[in-house]
């Protein structure tokens, strides 16, 4: 039986680095440009965007593989990785981007 190390496989942790990878976007253009709302989207937001919807993929993925087979060891993880989708989130939601 296969075991699932935590974060080891890659559908574990994917979805984390790249939630991660949105927030540093989103502070990167915090500290370059201030938090005024632009009137067009640029290339922060559209990374932001590809960023988080990629990884909705990965996720449905580990969920579908692991869940089923381990939930005491992929329910932490998938919680994780909610919890990193929500904090790569919060900043667009609380400065009403």
């Amino acid at each position: 039986m296969k075991t699932l190390s935590t974060l080891k496989h890659p559908a574990a942790f994917i979805p984390v680095v790249m939630s991660s990878g949105a927030l540093a976007t989103v502070l990167t253009y915090l500290a370059l440009h201030g938090p005024a709302p632009q009137v067009d989207e640029g290339a922060a937001a559209h990374i932001w965007q590809l960023l988080m919807a990629g990884q909705v993929p990965v996720v449905a993925f580990f969920a579908i593989t692991w869940v089923r087979k381990m939930p005491r060891k992929a329910l932490p993880i998938l919680v994780l990785q909610l919890i990193a989708a929500f904090v790569a989130m919060a900043p667009v939601y609380f400065l009403r981007w």
